[in-house]
């Protein structure tokens, strides 16, 4: 197995762009080894409390050094610069050694002190002809000048923590003639399949990450229902055009998670995708996702500079993407959306009790099958993209978080265990208070099939009243806030109102006789207390 070590400080530039947190600074390249299958033989890494361009000796520094079995960066001295400076150039004499007897490798190097503090380590690599990497251009000039074989270097501009550790470890590998696949998501995490980055692709993750964004619109769209905030009516109509933009991000990070470089290309891809819709902010964001990391593998691999690579990566990615969006798939994209809204509002002006209860019927059947998260929420946002507020996103709120509100709350009423009511008080605080966590009703709904039953009427008779009163409203706010939110405060009341109510009663009468059922047979009641 192959073994490195890392020199260096928190530098000057570098300090802004992740040099101020050396854990994850570290710990960035340390994945990256683990992937490789290569081992950290040691660091020396000084971390000033501001940047080298402005410190003076008198400034704060840690010395850090790895653990070679915790795996970790552990603190070796700390003090003024001065202090700590020496104490580094004490502990280059040890890292020399390591490198001159053929126990390092390969040598990763970020604004180093080749004429001080690792001056020593610097010539035993130069003396050793090990392969050298590393960022800080004037150090790696000074490096390159002592006979050191630098195989690629770079300054720091544009750069983050995981491009650095990418980077460091393509060009460490490909001399090495090692295969390696970068490791994305947390240190630590999994590796993207070679050569198969569309398995990261996870539509139902796209949609449920983007909803904070659909839900800030929506209560934007009902404060500009106040007569004194009618300007806000702007503000939607620009978070309206946003929303692209949000899930293009979201997609293009969820792919090649690397860091702001796609960001910066989910940024731009999104933006060209406006006119697509959401489906085009998706579709563009994965375009830009897919294209980051081909691009910045491949610009590593052609030895760019470092902050290049980020450019060509996030910029070209993005641009690359946006532009086949704008010129050429937006407008079927868009048209897809609107066939799709206009097949829920179709069904809606056919008949919208029907529609309601048929919904309600559904959700909860959708929910405990995974339909839900993967059909019915994108087919909520796709509706919430033109009005702020979704049909589904109310037979949501009324079948699925009142119905549970109603059954946790009756099971704090008259449970039929003492012990279920400290398991209803969470669930019923949670759906009441934030719209969510529909789930706290499962442990009831499964345990009695009168309570489970129960729930699937109350969500339909729910739903119907959704379709009388036509509710276009959503979930995932405070029950207080859900009617607010709506197209009908009344009629979304009413609806919810209702549905808890029914999930209450119902739930009540199957616990009173579950409890009548214990009472009358001495023989299960001992069997379920055991």
């Amino acid at each position: 197995m192959k073994r490195i070590a890392v020199i260096g400080s928190s530098g000057g530039n570098l300090y802004n762009l992740g040099g101020k947190d050396p854990d994850k600074l570290i710990g960035e390249i340390a994945a990256q080894c683990h992937g490789a299958g290569i081992e950290i033989g040691a660091v020396q890494f000084i971390a000033a409390s501001e940047s080298m361009d402005t410190a003076k000796e008198t400034t704060e520094a840690v010395l850090y050094v790895w653990h070679p079995d915790e795996k970790r960066l552990i603190k070796q001295a700390e003090g003024s610069l001065k202090e700590v400076n020496e104490a580094a150039f004490g502990m280059d004499g040890e890292m020399a050694g390591l490198v001159g007897s053929g126990k390092i490798d390969g040598l990763i190097v970020m604004s180093a002190d080749p004429e001080g503090a690792n001056g020593r380590t610097i010539q035993a690599a130069a003396a050793q002809a090990i392969p050298v990497v590393g960022t800080g251009g004037t150090s790696m000039a000074l490096i390159a000048s002592k006979g050191a074989n630098v195989i690629a270097t770079s300054g720091t501009t544009g750069t983050t923590n995981r491009t650095r550790a990418v980077s460091f470890m393509t060009s460490l590998c490909k001399h090495w003639g090692i295969k390696f696949v970068p490791v994305l998501g947390s240190p630590g995490g999994s590796k993207l399949p070679s050569g198969k980055p569309w398995r990261r692709i996870n539509l139902k993750g796209i949609m449920q990450s983007s909803l904070p964004g659909f839900i800030a619109m929506a209560i934007v769209l009902a404060l500009s229902q106040i007569p004194a905030l009618k300007g806000l009516s702007t503000v939607f109509d620009i978070m309206l055009k946003a929303l692209p933009v949000v899930l293009a991000v979201i997609a293009a990070k969820q792919i090649s998670d690397l860091d702001e470089v796609s960001i910066v290309a989910g940024v731009i891809a999104g933006t060209l995708s406006m006119n697509g819709g959401i489906i085009g902010g998706i579709l563009g964001g994965i375009g830009a996702g897919l294209l980051v990391q081909f691009l910045f593998v491949k610009c590593v691999q052609w030895r760019f500079p470092m902050t290049t690579v980020n450019i060509v990566a996030g910029g070209f990615a993005g641009l690359i993407s946006g532009l086949i969006m704008y010129y050429l798939v937006a407008p079927f994209a868009l048209q897809a959306g609107e066939w799709i809204k206009h097949l829920i509002n179709l069904a809606i002006s056919f008949n919208p009790i029907v529609a309601g209860v048929i919904g309600g019927l559904l959700i909860w059947p959708a929910i405990l099958g995974g339909v839900y998260h993967a059909a019915i929420l994108p087919i909520v946002l796709l509706e919430m993209e033109k009005t702020g507020n979704s049909f589904l996103g109310a037979i949501d709120m009324v079948g699925l978080v009142m119905v549970s509100a109603g059954i946790t709350l009756a099971n704090l009423i008259a449970p039929r265990d003492k012990g279920e009511a400290a398991v209803a008080a969470p669930g019923f605080l949670i759906n009441m208070g934030f719209g969510t966590f529909v789930e706290a009703a499962y442990p009831f709904m499964f345990s009695n099939k009168w309570v489970f039953g129960g729930a699937i009427a109350a969500a339909g008779v729910g739903g119907g009243l959704v379709g009388v009163f036509q509710v276009r409203g959503t979930a995932y706010v405070p029950s207080f806030m859900g009617p607010l939110l709506s197209n009908n405060v009344i009629g979304f009341t009413i609806s919810m109102a209702a549905a808890l109510l029914l999930a209450l009663i119902i739930t009540l009468v199957a616990n009173k006789a579950s409890r009548s059922r214990k009472t009358s047979d001495p023989n299960l009641s001992a069997q379920q207390s055991a």
